[in-house]
């Protein structure tokens, strides 16, 4: 098995490196990350959001997290998912038609085990929690709590289909605990990428909820964050949003990850667009 080069790895927990009243653009492969911790006269004093990247040559991905309490229950979702990596990575090489059926009953199995369930019954807080992983022409997610993932593209703008999941509240990992629950509760999907350029949205709500919540509307965010793509770089269109956040006084902190994938694989069409006369 090759071993991803540092280059192409990337984690990141608020605690570490708070972000109060700084916007950070950082890069990891093709993989763009935008960090904030909050406007310091609004009340920012802390970063509980979290972040892990995987950028392989064949696939991405990525785990954008958003805690309460403390910061400790994104640590340790980074760092059980760092001691996954082997296993994950073994995986996300399968062939497509498998790939994302095998890493989801993995995550599902270590996020079910007893010996995770008691690690975060030794933590302060709990965190939302959103993996999503690109491979070939197909987007997986499974999303716990109230991140969002986007997906962006001319032909679904058209149609006003921009988020992929939903934010659902009174939803955690951590010291409260979704697995921990009779039934966990949790929501996946599968996404067909559309011909052409398409761009992967991840967020934490501190993108959301500052004040007039103007990126609540999705499309203000595929405003500022696509419609220019011609002329715009990622890292300007992100640095863009976050610093709307800040002139904004969002006091919570702000996490984007975002990049673009291009395909000249034929997406699914309706019949009657198919085979029109």
């Amino acid at each position: 098995m090759n071993i991803m080069d540092k280059s192409q790895q990337f984690s990141w927990v608020g605690n570490e490196e708070m972000c109060i009243d700084q916007v950070k653009i950082d890069q990891c492969s093709n993989v763009i990350i935008g960090r904030y911790g909050g406007n310091k006269t609004a009340g920012a004093k802390k970063n509980e959001d979290g972040v892990l990247v995987w950028a392989h040559e064949d696939w991405e991905l990525a785990m954008i997290l958003d805690a309460h309490y403390s910061a400790e229950s994104a640590t340790l979702l980074v760092q059980t998912l760092q001691n996954e990596f082997s296993n994950l990575k073994a995986l996300l090489d399968e062939p497509i038609e498998t790939v994302f059926k095998s890493v989801e009953t993995h995550i599902l199995s270590v996020f079910h085990s007893e010996s995770f369930k008691q690690s975060c019954q030794r933590v302060k807080g709990e965190t939302a929690c959103l993996i999503c992983v690109r491979k070939a022409n197909y987007l997986w997610w499974l999303s716990i709590g109230d991140c969002l993932v986007y997906l962006f593209h001319d032909e679904l703008h058209k149609l006003g289909q921009y988020t992929l999941n939903q934010r659902n509240f009174y939803e955690w990992i951590g010291f409260i605990n979704t697995f921990s629950l009779p039934v966990p509760c949790y929501s996946s999907g599968v996404r067909e990428l559309r011909t052409g350029h398409n761009r992967i949205v991840m967020v934490t709500d501190g993108v959301l909820e500052c004040e007039e919540q103007y990126y609540e509307n999705p499309f203000n965010l595929y405003n500022d964050l696509y419609a220019d793509k011609e002329n715009t770089k990622l890292t300007d269109q992100i640095e863009k949003v976050l610093q709307h956040v800040h002139q904004q006084h969002g006091k919570d902190s702000a996490t984007i990850i975002s990049w673009d994938y291009t395909t000249s694989l034929p997406a699914t069409y309706p019949s009657d667009q198919i085979f029109q006369k």
